[in-house]
């Protein structure tokens, strides 16, 4: 039996925070590297300090990648091009090991592992109540910067709830900002315009905007970044078990992200099809073989949902990868603002089971 504590807290972040630039750099490498070379094995990880960004990871591909232009675009399109932003780039990419490589070609999975899924019917989202705002406040406050509302919004920035009993008791952002612009100012227009709306009430919540007392320096210029740091914003914001394998900058013949997204895929559709209120998969994989060791599956009330997974769905990496057609180039949106809970995605197609 499973069930979410009757407090809790949860936190996103925006695009523009350290740990996200990284994974959306190791994402968009893996787009384009799929783009060119579906077959294409990538494991790639990107490092950001203190205006140094470095590269590294092994690649097996067909594909001719500019690895450094890729880096430089993303992290503009973030937003990241004013003159203080500056940022020299270091490459130091491999290819993959020959030992790895051997479990792989005959189908099986790239690394031993236990991976989690979760759905609850709490949200229209199939997720926790406090993960979807999280989430939602994150990215209003992105769109709050590049739709010009509030110009003197920046890239990085946080965003945190704190749910008691089903209710939002506190709200919380830190948010990168101009040097000419108050903390009064930018909390009264915070609470207008990004706490308002998107809870529809702020009456009874206790919100916090930048505790710090200010927050001008951001991105790599104010913390180090690294791809796979953010797992819990990725999934389901530690309320739930997680394996510990990060899921950007991996193609998915690397369980740590295809079998997470698998587990995903048929706990949502067990509360879809009516099988539980919550549901939680979990399914582990030794590395080069391709059937799990284990798949089980198990609702809120403690009831063994495991042979009705393993009666309708495939769990081998092969089968997963075609079921969710993981080898198209599809990965960088999925880097910021969670993996889980977005519309399109193949992980959250509702199937009949």
């Amino acid at each position: 039996m499973f069930h979410l504590l009757d407090r809790y807290t949860t936190e996103s972040v925006t695009a523009g925070h350290p740990d996200k630039v990284c994974d959306q750099i190791s994402d968009a490498i893996l787009d384009a590297c799929l783009e060119q070379d579906p077959r294409s094995r990538v494991a790639l990880e990107s490092f950001g300090s203190h205006g140094t960004l470095m590269l590294g990871g092994e690649v097996t591909t067909n594909a001719k990648i500019d690895y450094e232009a890729i880096a430089r675009k993303v992290y503009a399109d973030i937003g990241y091009t004013a003159p203080e932003d500056k940022l020299e780039v270091m490459v130091k990419v491999a290819q993959q090991s020959g030992d790895i490589a051997m479990g792989v070609d005959r189908d099986g999975a790239g690394d031993q592992g236990i991976m989690y899924g979760y759905a609850t019917d709490e949200t229209p989202e199939f997720l926790p109540k406090g993960v979807v705002l999280a989430h939602a406040l994150a990215r209003k406050l992105e769109a709050l910067r590049t739709d010009g509302t509030l110009k003197w919004l920046r890239p990085d920035g946080k965003t945190q709830v704190t749910i008691s009993r089903g209710k939002v008791i506190t709200a919380l952002t830190s948010t990168q900002h101009t040097a000419d612009v108050s903390q009064d100012e930018i909390r009264a227009k915070l609470i207008e315009h990004l706490f308002t709306p998107v809870l529809g009430s702020v009456e009874g919540i206790e919100i916090l905007v930048n505790p710090t007392g200010q927050f001008i320096q951001g991105g790599f210029f104010a913390d180090a970044g690294l791809t796979g740091r953010k797992i819990m914003v990725d999934t389901y914001g530690g309320l739930m078990p997680h394996g510990g394998g990060a899921f950007s900058g991996k193609d998915a013949t690397k369980v740590d992200r295809s079998a997470a997204y698998m587990c995903r895929f048929v706990a949502k559709n067990l509360v879809a099809n009516g099988y539980a209120h919550k549901a939680l998969v979990t399914v582990a994989y030794a590395i080069g073989r391709a059937e799990p060791v284990m798949v089980e599956a198990y609702d809120g009330e403690g009831n063994n949902l495991s042979d009705v997974v393993t009666k309708n769905f495939d769990f081998k990496p092969k089968a997963i990868i075609e079921r969710l057609q993981l080898t198209k180039p599809i990965f960088r949106p999925t880097a910021a603002y969670g993996h889980f809970g977005v519309a399109g995605r193949p992980w959250e197609e509702v199937v009949k089971i």
